[in-house]
């Protein structure tokens, strides 16, 4: 029943995020940003902001620049999505359409490092803020029976390893 109730709320705010996303128009009803806010603070007390951050789509080459600098090479590196606290803005590849609930989930991710920066969080190490993030993306997707390991092959292990503090 949660399911149900879950795809019809997801259903009307994708468009909502899709529009936001495209254009600079006024918002007239709830987005996809203004229920992931709500999702994740009932679920992981990260706080409800008084904004939400931009999103900005950039080239692959850019956001690889901006996560592993200029020196990186880009046909070795894929990324998806970052959020940049300098901008407090999520960057999304200039392929990332938000139309399936693969892309969504990134939000989702992303959502959570924002949050964390909205409320001052402290880590240990910029892995350790992952932890969290891959959590609420995998929570999320199995809102629709999928997981991080079935839409992105990302298993258990292999979080564990990327969300580690290695001193």
């Amino acid at each position: 029943m949660l399911n149900a109730i879950f795809c019809r709320i997801l259903a009307t705010c994708v468009l909502s995020a899709v529009s936001v996303i495209a254009s600079a128009e006024q918002r007239t009803g709830p987005t996809f940003l203004d229920f992931t806010v709500l999702w994740l603070d009932s679920h992981y007390q990260l706080g409800i902001p008084t904004s939400h951050p931009d999103i900005i789509a950039l080239p692959q080459s850019e956001l690889v620049a901006r996560r592993y600098g200029t020196e990186a090479d880009e046909a070795q590196v894929e990324i998806v999505a970052l959020y940049d606290k300098e901008l407090r803005a999520i960057l999304v590849s200039s392929e990332w359409t938000g139309k399936s609930l693969a892309e969504l989930s990134i939000l989702v991710h992303e959502m959570v490092h924002y949050l964390q920066d909205e409320s001052g969080t402290v880590f240990a190490c910029p892995a350790e803020r992952e932890k969290l993030a891959y959590r609420a993306q995998n929570d999320w997707l199995r809102l629709s029976d999928e997981s991080l390991e079935s839409t992105f092959g990302i298993d258990p292990a292999l979080i564990l390893v990327a969300t580690a503090c290695i001193h």
